[in-house]
């Protein structure tokens, strides 16, 4: 099974940390942020891995190379100057996928999820995992009942979608090329009950400001004590 990192962002949020550096590549715990998601994904049997990139690809490229010294064949998307958003990115990205499920993780995310639970084909399009809202996200995604995934509605209890997905290429293969959202096309695919999902309750940080980048440094540096080369 194949896994597909996204790292296309241009991370607005962390600016002007990313004016000159891609976010992935952004430092806490003494590496780039797409290091650690990408040794997560080698221990869990993911060897075969996709990276897609726009925003100074170039710079993940080289950073990475072809991932043998990681334990992994590292392939590459290139979406030009302007990233095609996840589903966009995704169908680009098929060819290289092949036509097996296949995983998706944010390169903007810190977890101690392991990936190895989702070596298995869904049983519907997609299955999502979900994490307990953060608070600035207290309003969440996606309802779970009984591990199918719904639209929020009726007062139901929301999670926040955690940036990690297992997909089968069905959901992506009539979409044309170009730019394109993925909440679409999972609610599209919910409404047909065809979302299963999962809730993790361990660690999770979307790393979408600096504060956050900052809490993500000293978690990693808790677990696995080190001199800190964050500076920001």
């Amino acid at each position: 099974m194949k896994a597909m990192i996204l790292a296309a962002g241009r991370g607005e949020r962390l600016r002007p940390l990313t004016d000159h550096t891609p976010k992935p590549l952004l430092p806490a715990g003494g590496r780039p942020l797409i290091e650690h998601t990408l040794e997560a994904l080698v221990q869990a049997g993911f060897k075969d891995i996709v990276v897609n990139l726009a925003h100074l690809g170039w710079q993940i490229r080289e950073r990475l190379g072809d991932g043998a010294r990681f334990g992994a064949r590292i392939r590459y998307s290139d979406e030009g100057d302007h990233a095609l958003e996840t589903a966009g990115g995704i169908r680009q990205a098929l060819a290289l996928l092949g036509p097996a499920p296949f995983i998706v993780v944010n390169g903007d995310i810190g977890t101690d999820y392991d990936f190895a639970r989702l070596r298995r084909a869904p049983s519907g399009d997609a299955h999502l995992v979900l994490v307990p809202n953060p608070p600035h996200h207290p309003q969440g995604d996606f309802v779970l009942t009984e591990e199918q995934v719904t639209p929020p509605g009726d007062g139901a209890r929301t999670w926040t979608f955690a940036g990690i997905g297992l997909y089968r290429t069905e959901l992506f293969a009539s979409l044309p090329p170009g730019r394109a959202p993925l909440a679409p096309l999972l609610r599209q695919a919910m409404d047909a009950g065809r979302v299963s999902g999962e809730l993790h309750p361990g660690f999770w940080l979307d790393i979408g400001t600096v504060e956050r980048l900052k809490s993500y440094d000293r978690w990693l540096h808790e677990r696995r004590p080190a001199r800190s080369v964050l500076a920001v």
